[in-house]
């Protein structure tokens, strides 16, 4: 059949009324649904895409922070010479933390602790187990802290246990020692004290505030024994609670610590001097303040 003759075939097949028109609007009809197809196909690929990104982007925010804004606690263990305390910092007997307060002009970061005995190269002779924890400090405003200009003194870190008096539990009493430095803009606190995991049947705390001796202008002890900061205290404060093994619990030990210092507490504001005889003295190694209970 050649074309002329076709043309004559398709003319002369009978169609419905108002085909023509219908066909035109089944056209654009799929036309439309066609378009809609394709733009939620792009819709949904755009937003994987930018899903995708969103996650590279925060991956690589958190890979730069850690590799290139913190110390781990290892690190500063290396730091302050000490190798046996920075290898028991990368063990499994390590506890991480990575908690972060901010309060006043800083943001505190409690990174993580660890106990065992013998582990600083300088007391070998010790045999009795340490904790050992590590803090960083670092200011709201992005302004670097240095050795030179940072109040080492003017802070604390101690530890704390909900049930025993503040005055009780602190690193006065704990026997503890601090010391930090400033690397790239962040200032790191590590903690040595007597062993944290004899009172891990209860609530044992790491307390950093602005100030010295826990006294009951900066700690109120509730009734239930929990331990918090005054509300009218509006100095630097973070109050972080350590996740220590319960199995690690020695009540015979804590009942012997708390005989040889049962200090009590009240809640009523009352002079420091009341409370203690405050020694201090200015040795080599810089100043020692020592508390005991005034008789």
């Amino acid at each position: 059949m050649n074309r002329e003759e076709y043309c004559k075939a398709f003319d002369e097949i009978p169609f419905s009324a108002g085909f023509e028109e219908r066909t035109a609007n089944l056209l654009h009809q799929r036309a439309r649904e066609l378009e809609k197809e394709n733009m939620s196909m792009n819709f949904k690929s755009m937003r994987k895409m930018a899903v995708l990104a969103a996650a590279a982007v925060a991956l690589l925010a958190v890979s730069v922070s850690a590799a290139m804004l913190w110390l781990t606690p290892a690190q500063v263990a290396e730091r302050h010479g000490q190798p046996l305390l920075a290898a028991a910092f990368e063990s499994e007997a390590a506890v991480e933390i990575n908690k972060t307060v901010e309060t006043g002009d800083f943001s505190v970061t409690l990174l993580g602790l660890v106990s065992g005995e013998n582990l600083d190269v300088q007391n070998q002779d010790l045999d009795i187990t340490h904790t050992y924890a590590v803090l960083s400090l670092r200011r709201l405003d992005g302004e670097p802290l240095d050795n030179e200009t940072f109040d080492f003194i003017r802070y604390t870190m101690t530890p704390l246990v909900a049930g025993c008096s503040p005055a009780a539990v602190n690193n006065w009493t704990l026997d503890a020692g601090a010391s930090g430095f400033a690397e790239d803009g962040i200032y790191y606190y590590l903690l040595d004290t007597r062993e944290l995991e004899m009172f891990a049947d209860h609530t044992v705390y790491m307390a950093f505030y602005e100030g010295g001796v826990p006294n009951n202008t900066v700690f109120t002890v509730r009734d239930d024994g929990t331990i918090a900061f005054c509300d009218d205290f509006t100095g630097v404060q973070a109050l972080f609670e350590l996740p220590l093994d319960p199995a690690g619990a020695d009540s015979a030990a804590v009942e012997a610590f708390l005989a040889e210092n049962g200090i009590g507490w009240s809640n009523e504001r009352t002079s420091l001097e009341d409370d203690f005889d405050i020694d201090e003295q200015e040795t080599e190694e810089g100043a020692t303040v020592t508390l005991r209970p005034a008789e």
